[in-house]
């Protein structure tokens, strides 16, 4: 079975990248962030979904982007907005796919895989530039030049196989893949139970999924 590191939040996109992964026949490492984010309930919810789908290995690795801020979800004094706006929002956390990408890579070379999954979204997503096709292809490319194995002929692959998915497919092809949505966190403001907020940008587009697709939604949510 050939190797992969997959991207795990905790949230909808990423299990579902996950799932994905499985049944091409891939064997999975999972890496979450704790990345000083708003709250500690995605990378619980991270941990279940890695012990359910059997990886074979789950890392968390801490970093400390809530020291830089400039994002909703890593400084408490940028409030979460409850309603969209125009441009990219608050809740865009700089670079962040790009820090997490190049610590998938490196476990990646680490475990001699040449896969690495993303659950990005290009369609219903928030307008975040490291969300985009451009930026994956730009990624990949970075990957086999800026590492041993790409020097010595190795081939890096990003797989985003959500990006050009609707919210409502990506929960769609979860389900037909068995995903147990209701252990995940989507949620910006998410409370120490998991419980959502229901008014943020994460919530509405989720709640808007499910809806879409005619499954009926499994979010607790506190209000």
């Amino acid at each position: 079975m050939k190797k992969a590191v997959i991207l795990l939040s905790g949230g909808l996109d990423s299990i579902t990248a996950l799932a994905i992964a499985r049944e091409q026949g891939y064997d999975c490492y999972a890496l979450s962030l704790a990345y000083g984010q708003r709250h500690n309930a995605e990378l619980q919810a991270a941990k279940t979904l890695a012990r359910d789908a059997n990886v074979s290995a789950h890392k968390i690795i801490p970093l400390a982007l809530d020291l830089i801020g400039g994002s909703a979800l890593t400084d408490d004094h940028i409030a979460v907005p409850d309603h969209p706006g125009e441009g990219i929002p608050v809740t865009y956390v700089p670079a962040r796919n790009t820090i997490f990408l190049a610590l998938a890579l490196g476990w990646a070379e680490v475990l001699n895989a040449r896969d690495i999954f993303i659950g990005v979204n290009a369609v219903d997503y928030s307008g975040y530039p490291d969300c985009r096709p451009a930026f994956i292809e730009a990624f990949t490319a970075l990957a086999n030049v800026a590492t041993k194995a790409g020097a010595e002929g190795g081939r890096f692959t990003i797989h985003a196989p959500l990006i050009e998915m609707s919210k409502a497919d990506i929960i769609r092809e979860g389900v037909r893949l068995g995903v147990d949505y209701a252990q995940t966190v989507s949620c910006y403001s998410a409370d120490a139970n998991g419980h959502a907020c229901g008014v943020c940008d994460a919530c509405r587009l989720r709640a808007e999924g499910f809806r879409a697709a005619g499954i009926t939604d499994p979010t607790r949510y506190f209000v």
